[in-house]
């Protein structure tokens, strides 16, 4: 992908929820699914500029999962791939 995103905003890819419990049982597709509020940072800007022209560096990184919320960012689609691109503000964890 050759995209880089500016100033605060970061691309995530959706990880897909598993379709199976921890106990084993498979979860059938006919059970209405939301998409997923949790992503892999794909690009990620340089960080947030201040009116002082201070560039603040980012909290995530480049491969972090996070979680965002439901209606969080902009639905993009890159080479028949969707991904969100959001500001930092966006995202509400990181999951380690």
């Amino acid at each position: 992908m050759n995209i880089r995103p500016l100033q605060d905003r970061i691309i995530v890819e959706r990880v897909e929820e598993e379709t199976t419990t921890a106990g084993g049982i498979i979860i059938p597709d006919t059970v209405s699914k939301e998409k997923p509020q949790e992503g892999k940072i794909i690009a990620a800007g340089k960080g947030k500029v201040t009116p002082e022209g201070k560039v603040l560096p980012l909290d995530v990184k480049e491969g972090d999962r996070v979680l965002f919320g439901k209606y969080a960012g902009s639905e993009i689609k890159i080479d028949g791939v969707e991904y969100l691109i959001m500001r930092e503000d966006d995202i509400l964890g990181v999951v380690e």
